[in-house]
């Protein structure tokens, strides 16, 4: 089993997951700041702010370059592609583990987010000699900022609600649309923490996933509107070779409603067919998609409750690249975002023995996109 360690002169180890220190007195906060590697492995946990900021300063001074992949853990391939993309381009890669509240609705699965440590920083250490051994990388994992909520909070966390008090950052009117509209709180949970962790590690670079197209385009324009000092690096969605986009979530599924998790690519990918084929309007294009997704549903309902699949569209956009507002016609010059989101509902009559996913396999929201590109007339 995985373990991490912290130096033989502080005498104490950290047996699963985050270290959380006792608060107010000097033991824990000298705990908090201490040096604590990954065993077999270079790579720094940093708890605290402070302590990443010390790390942080002599690499600033030294004109070495960082760069910042944020993570809510439940570590997968895409994320590793992320950092992967990160070793090429900076001197130093910091690894942000943190399931942030204010970024999960009140009756949302903030309790059941899979929370996977040991096995995420076997994978950051497996990877982390991988990089060492790639002579066309620039930098490899230098650390991993692994803080707590009251250290990521220091008023205190201000609660899930719309209506809560508090420090935010809120970006509008990108943040209302699309996801914004049903989940009202989850671009400011998202945009604050963010918001955070670029003062903390002040990276020259962050990087994202193209999956994510609403929250790359929140978080640019956050950038760029508040003058933060970080280029924001989109990197191409890492998909399962069925087109299923990689996700933290997928876990959720189990293995029947996996089977049917492709449809919303599916669907996607026949919307933008009709686009290389010559269609401009929202219509034919939303059309295509839409026809795939009633298919999918028709068939599903023909089957016994034993053995079918539910779920529910909660909607198919076409929109602006950079304004995500909806289009009625594609501008050829700049082209268009086709995204979408689709919620698995649980399983109706499991199977004796069936895998249902993890926590028992409760709704998923599966998010997608694809980006149509610009087209000479």
């Amino acid at each position: 089993m995985q373990r991490l360690a912290i130096t033989p002169r502080i005498g104490a180890r950290a047996a699963h997951g985050p270290f959380h220190a006792p608060s107010n007195n000097r033991f824990s906060r000298s705990l908090r700041t201490a040096v604590e590697t990954l065993p077999s492995s270079p790579i720094r946990v940093l708890r605290a702010v402070e302590a990443v900021r010390r790390w942080r300063r002599p690499h600033m001074i030294n004109y070495r370059s960082v760069g910042l992949v944020p993570t809510m853990g439940a570590l997968h391939e895409g994320h590793l592609a992320l950092i992967r993309a990160a070793a090429k381009e900076n001197h130093h890669v910091v690894v942000s583990i943190y399931v942030n509240p204010a970024q999960f609705g009140v009756k949302e699965d903030l309790s059941s987010y899979p929370v996977t440590w040991e096995t995420d920083t076997a994978a950051l250490a497996k990877l982390d000699h991988e990089l060492a051994d790639d002579g066309g990388n620039l930098g490899r994992i230098s650390a991993i900022f692994a803080p707590t909520t009251p250290e990521m909070y220091p008023s205190g966390f201000p609660g899930q609600e719309v209506d809560s008090k508090g420090s935010f950052v809120t970006i509008t009117p990108v943040a209302e649309v699309l996801e914004g509209a049903s989940r009202p709180t989850f671009f400011r949970g998202v945009a604050t923490v963010c918001m955070k962790l670029f003062n903390i590690v002040q990276p020259e670079r962050v990087y994202f996933g193209q999956k994510d197209v609403q929250q790359t385009v929140v978080i640019r324009r956050m950038v760029r509107d508040l003058m933060v000092p970080t280029e924001v690096v989109v990197c191409p969605t890492e998909r399962e070779t069925d087109g299923l986009a990689m996700a933290s979530r997928n876990v959720y599924l189990g293995a029947r409603r996996r089977d049917v998790a492709i449809v919303l690519n599916s669907a996607l990918r026949a919307a933008e067919n009709a686009y290389r084929g010559g269609q401009t309007g929202r219509a034919a294009i939303l059309g295509a998609a839409r026809d795939v997704c009633e298919l999918v549903l028709s068939a599903q309902r023909d089957l016994k409750p034993s053995e079918r699949v539910r779920f529910e569209v909660d909607y198919i956009s076409l929109a602006d690249p950079d304004s995500l507002e909806e289009l009625d016609t594609v501008d050829l010059a700049k082209g268009a975002v086709l995204s979408g989101a689709v919620r698995m509902l649980p399983v109706e009559e499991p199977r004796h023995d069936e895998d249902l996913g993890h926590s028992g396999g409760p709704a998923v929201r599966l998010i997608d996109n694809i980006i149509l590109p610009p087209r000479s007339t």
